[in-house]
C-alpha cells in the first residue's frame, strides 16, 4: 500500500510538473509569436515610411521598388497601375500632374504568415504642378502586403479621398 501512495504522488509529483513546463513552453512560444509578430509589423511600418517616401519626393522608381512583381496600384479615378511596369507609369502619371506633402497615419497593421494588410489614412497638401494651386489632401487607404523572399512589399494598394479635417 505504502508504495501505491508513493507512486501514485510521484504520477502525480510529475504530471504537476509537466503541465508546469508545458504552460511555460505554451506561455514562452506565445510571448515568441508576439515579438515575431511585433518585428513584423515594425517591417511593414518602415515599408510604408518608405512609400511616404516616394510620394513626397515623387519618385516613381522608388515606389515601384516597393510593390511584388505582380502588385496593384489602384488611385482614385485613374486606371489600375498593373505589375511593375503598370506600376511605374501610374506613378510617373500621377507625379507628373502633382507634388504630394502627406503623412500617413497607421490605424492597423495585421500579419497572417506571408501576407499582411495595413489601414492607413494620410492627411497634407497636394500641389496642382498644372497652375501651381496648392490644397488640403485627405485620403484613406488599404494596403495589401506579401512576403516575398524575407522582404515584405506592396501586393495591393488602393485609395479614395476623404474631406481634409484641420
Amino acid at each position: 500500500m505504502k508504495r501505491f501512495v508513493i507512486a501514485v504522488l510521484v504520477i502525480g509529483t510529475m504530471a504537476s510538473c509537466n503541465q508546469k513546463e508545458n504552460t511555460e513552453l505554451n506561455t514562452n512560444s506565445k510571448e515568441k509569436l508576439e515579438i515575431m509578430e511585433k518585428q513584423e509589423k515594425q517591417k511593414i511600418e518602415t515599408l510604408l515610411s518608405e512609400y511616404k517616401k516616394s510620394l513626397n519626393t515623387s519618385d516613381a522608381k522608388l515606389a515601384q521598388s516597393l510593390y511584388t512583381k505582380d502588385g496593384i496600384f489602384m488611385p482614385t479615378e485613374a486606371p489600375s497601375g498593373i505589375g511593375s511596369e503598370g506600376i511605374l507609369k501610374s506613378y510617373e502619371y500621377v507625379f507628373s500632374q502633382i507634388q504630394l506633402n502627406i503623412e500617413f497615419f497607421i490605424e492597423e497593421i495585421q500579419v497572417e504568415e506571408n501576407m499582411a494588410f495595413a489601414v492607413t489614412s494620410s492627411k497634407g497638401t497636394v500641389k496642382v504642378l498644372a497652375n501651381g494651386v496648392e490644397a488640403p489632401e485627405a485620403n484613406r487607404e488599404l494596403f495589401v502586403f506579401e512576403k516575398v523572399n524575407g522582404e515584405w512589399k506592396i501586393a495591393r494598394y488602393m485609395f479614395n479621398k476623404t474631406a481634409p479635417k484641420g
